[in-house]
């Protein structure tokens, strides 16, 4: 700004000491208030009053060009240019403004005062170096103190944004700003908003218009939010340089040492089956209403959203362009037999097409690891949950952590099959990547797909339940009321906070406490299990643990063989039909070969013609009987047949029962399958533990159940009552009260009698289930040992290699190293806390890890490579002293 600019500038400033600045729009107008922003000219957006009165106040210092001209100058501007250009205008000054920010924060961080208005007050005593070249009057506003003032305009300050945002205040407009927010008051809404998203802008400017005493415009909030968003996006910066400084600043750091249990790998330590454990999963209550525009017709407007040209950099966020890659993918939706698909509509994409003309994203899709660290978040965009959305997040997550990963997912089944046949199925095939179902969303879930995929099932996961998701929705619900209506920047801004804050200081803070928990829960599992189980395997006769094992292979066998007829018994009826399909062509080719033709008085041709019929007729018989008796031959191969079945043999008789059962048979299959899953989903509602919403859940899902029973009930009884003599049919009511299997009666029907087997009673699946619940505690106790130490290592190390990076920029960048002691403290005043838990753990009765301190995979300090092995025993006893101390 010149000195012309400014001088004339001074001379319209109104008296500094105005009684009020949020001011009601019915008292008296004075030009000098509305040139300095404290009063608001009630002019439309179509521009030209504001150039009136410019050109009556400033006359020739306005525009010489357009007097000279004798026209007028008129602003054909739209908000929407407004808005972009005031948005490029702070990001060009965004490097000027974030230098200036740290200025503020070292000399807040070194002064007495508290508050914009205790440093105005006190200024003459912390004035910089530079001598004041400028002032500048401007309207600031506080939390509970507004006024009209003037700040001083150094020489260093580059424009007149960053001589403000120096000094602590974030101004509403890049060029000569006339309103300007303290930072106080907008990190205290920061951090108010991120404890409770509930709160919105809006219903903060409100209280602090009460505060004051003035009534409640909307422009306040526009003015609030842009200067909100202004100062997010210095910390973005700040943030940035932070981690520039720290070396921190490669693709995908964050993502890499997200979580300190599940990320920072140490050398030496124990490998485990799944080297991250992470849970993913849909939410469509963060959607966001599409704005429109209104046409005259019923139907749907096109947007009218208005362009900020702001965009949110940030690698938590999938982007929609890498998202999309995955689309083609989605028609790959898994069909196997396994699969529960009818049973979950989450993939289902019909449902949600009518919210498509309301909403543009209709929720996000989340990755978080064990712990509840969020790992990665996508946008669904007017749709359901795609498979698009998981495989994404699932081709990120091996790019960047390779190998060995356990995903869970409540469709898990269902998107297994999609997985293999992706383009990510090399990857998956090998063995990287495997896929999951909740312990929770699990018992909705058929039991053959709980065989294969629930987590107590699952060698190497521990007690993991993969239920992380559920617990972090819980909390990020609170955000939907305040994004309704947002535009995409806000709404991502907003979103990317919350989990930003979340890690730091709900999931992080927590850390030690899960770990503790987990161990004492594994433990308490220990000592119940070894207690009981050897006294139900006396009961059952069991003479070693490998018999659970067998039995579950036995089960899932079972229920394998319900889905499709034995291949035995389908060679057999096949071997019959060819036989009777033999026999058959066999009397057509003796009837041809005995057809004898009589002499006749038709004409020569007709008899030709006859004659040839009857060779072609012997012929065709012929081939039929060579075709059939090949098939039969070969079935005789795969049969083991030495001696052709007859019609006087058992096994011809036998295999013409199974022909015409075989329609019965099939429905009698179906419906076992469908009770017996019943009544093994039914002991886990009414086992001794299951909480009240477990058992809600599976009451919903048993539920479900009941019609596809219901239907295979039907089918059967209708077959049923087709054969002579008419077979058992079954009641609803009757099918309904079967608790157990002994009750199931007509099993003795069927191919195999289940209430035989050994695995089959409750005292047999209680004890089985006791058995599988204590290997996954000593897989738990394995991780837990591994995660312990690599918390503790992880607090030393992270807070030696803070402070030498904060000791060496001290001289030279004391701004930025201030930067980093804040960010050292982000984190590390939760030491204490955890500490005192992980000491916890360490007394805990059959702790077998422990707390020394090990070596990290990623070491940040040059001079850690150069310790030897006894400054590295003198560093852990110094931990191991203070852990014990706490």
């Amino acid at each position: 700004m010149s000195a012309d600019e400014r001088r004339a500038l001074e001379a319209l400033k109104d008296d500094q000491n105005a009684e009020d600045v949020w001011q009601d729009e019915s008292e008296q107008m004075d030009f000098g208030d509305v040139l300095n922003g404290s009063e608001l000219l009630p002019i439309s957006h179509t521009g030209g009053e504001f150039a009136d009165l410019a050109t009556s106040l400033l006359g020739d210092f306005w525009d010489m060009k357009d007097r000279a001209r004798g026209r007028r100058r008129i602003d054909n501007r739209t908000r929407r240019d407004r808005v972009l250009r005031r948005n490029q205008a702070f990001a060009s000054q965004l490097l000027a403004m974030t230098d200036a920010y740290l200025t503020w924060s070292l000399e807040k961080s070194k002064a007495d005062f508290s508050g914009f208005f205790d440093r105005l007050q006190s200024e003459d005593t912390h004035l910089p170096e530079s001598k004041p070249t400028g002032q500048w009057t401007i309207n600031v506003i506080d939390v509970f103190y507004a006024d009209k003032v003037t700040v001083k305009i150094l020489s260093s300050d580059r424009t007149v944004a960053s001589a403000l945002v120096r000094q602590g205040v974030m101004p509403c407009l890049p060029i000569s700003p006339t309103v300007g927010i303290t930072t106080e008051a907008l990190d205290l809404y920061r951090v108010m908003h991120l404890r409770s998203p509930h709160l919105s802008i809006q219903a903060f400017v409100k209280s602090m218009s009460d505060l004051r005493g003035v009534g409640f415009h909307r422009y306040l909030s526009r003015q609030f939010s842009i200067a909100f968003d202004l100062y997010l996006d210095v910390r973005r910066a700040v943030a940035a340089m932070v981690a520039e400084s720290l070396q921190r600043d490669s693709p995908d750091w964050r993502l890499k040492h997200a979580c300190p249990a599940c990320t920072y790998v140490l050398t030496d330590e124990a490998k485990l089956k799944f080297s991250l454990l992470y849970a993913m999963d849909g939410n469509d209550s963060l959607k966001r209403v599409l704005r429109r525009t209104f046409d005259t017709d019923d139907s749907l407007g096109s947007s009218c959203e208005l362009p900020t040209g702001q965009q949110l950099r940030t690698d938590r966020y999938l982007s929609r362009t890498f998202v999309d890659q995955f689309a083609s993918d989605s028609s790959a939706a898994g069909d196997g037999e396994n699969s529960c698909e009818g049973r979950w509509k989450n993939m289902d994409d019909a449902k949600t097409k009518k919210a498509w003309g309301i909403y543009d994203e209709t929720g996000i899709f989340l990755a978080v690891c064990r712990h509840g660290f969020s790992l990665l978040i996508a946008d669904m965009v007017q749709s359901g949950e795609l498979a698009k959305y998981p495989l994404a997040v699932v081709s990120k997550l091996l790019n960047v952590f390779g190998t060995n990963l356990g995903g869970g997912y409540d469709i898990s089944c269902q998107f297994k099959t999609t997985l293999d046949r992706s383009s990510l199925g090399p990857l998956t095939r090998s063995k990287h990547h495997t896929c999951l179902v909740g312990a929770f969303h699990g018992h909705a879930h058929r039991r053959l797909c709980q065989l294969f995929s629930l987590t107590t099932y699952t060698k190497g996961l521990g007690l993991e339940d993969l239920e992380t998701c559920e617990r972090t929705f819980s909390k990020s619900n609170s955000l939907a009321s305040a994004l309704r209506y947002a535009s995409i920047f806000h709404r991502q801004q907003a979103i990317d906070s919350f989990f930003e804050h979340n890690d730091d200081f709900e999931v992080y803070a927590n850390l030690s406490d899960f770990l503790y928990n987990n161990y004492k829960q594994a433990l308490d599992i220990l000592d119940d299990g070894n207690a009981a189980l050897p006294k139900l395997m006396q009961d059952l006769k069991v003479v070693d643990v490998s018999t659970f094992e067998r039995w579950l292979e036995d089960e899932k066998a079972y229920l394998v063989g319900l889905t499709r007829e034995p291949e035995e018994e389908t060679l057999q009826m096949e071997y019959w039909q060819r036989l009777v399909n033999l026999a058959a062509s066999s009397d057509a080719l003796g009837a041809a070969m005995a057809a004898v033709e009589l002499p006749s008085e038709d004409s020569y041709e007709t008899q030709v013609k006859r004659t040839r019929n009857t060779e072609g007729a012997r012929r065709h018989a012929l081939e039929d009987y060579e075709r059939n008796l090949k098939i039969v031959q070969a079935l005789e191969g795969k049969l083991e047949i030495t001696e052709r079945w007859v019609p006087r043999d058992v096994e011809w008789q036998n295999a013409g029962r199974l022909v015409a059962n075989r329609k019965y048979q099939r429905a009698l299959d179906r419906l076992e399958g469908l009770i017996v899953a019943r009544i093994f989903e039914l002991s886990k509602m009414n086992r001794a533990g299951t909480g009240y919403k477990l058992r809600k859940h599976i009451a919903k899902a048993l539920q479900a159940h009941s019609v596809a029973i219901r239907s295979a009930l039907n089918t059967y009884n209708t077959i049923a009552r087709t054969l002579s003599p008419p077979r058992l049919t079954l009641k609803w009511e009757e099918v309904v009260d079967y608790a157990f299997l002994a009750n199931f009666d007509l099993l003795r029907d069927t191919r195999v009698d289940i209430s035989e087997r050994p695995w089959s009673s409750p005292a047999a699946r209680s004890a089985m289930d006791l058995h599988f619940k204590i290997c996954r505690a000593r897989e738990e106790i394995e991780r837990l040992n591994i995660e312990v130490q690599r918390l503790v290592t992880y607090i030393r190390d992270e807070e030696k290699y803070l402070r030498e990076c904060e000791d060496q920029l001290k001289d030279t960048n004391p701004a930025l190293a201030h930067q980093i002691a804040i960010h050292r403290n982000t984190r590390g005043r939760f030491k204490s806390r955890h500490l005192n838990r992980l000491h916890d753990i360490s007394k805990l009765p059959g702790f077998s890890g422990t707390l020394a301190p090990g070596i990290s995979a990623y070491t940040y300090l040059d001079t850690q490579d150069d310790l030897d092995d006894e400054e590295e025993e003198e560093e852990e006893e110094v931990v191991e002293q203070a852990v014990e101390r706490l």
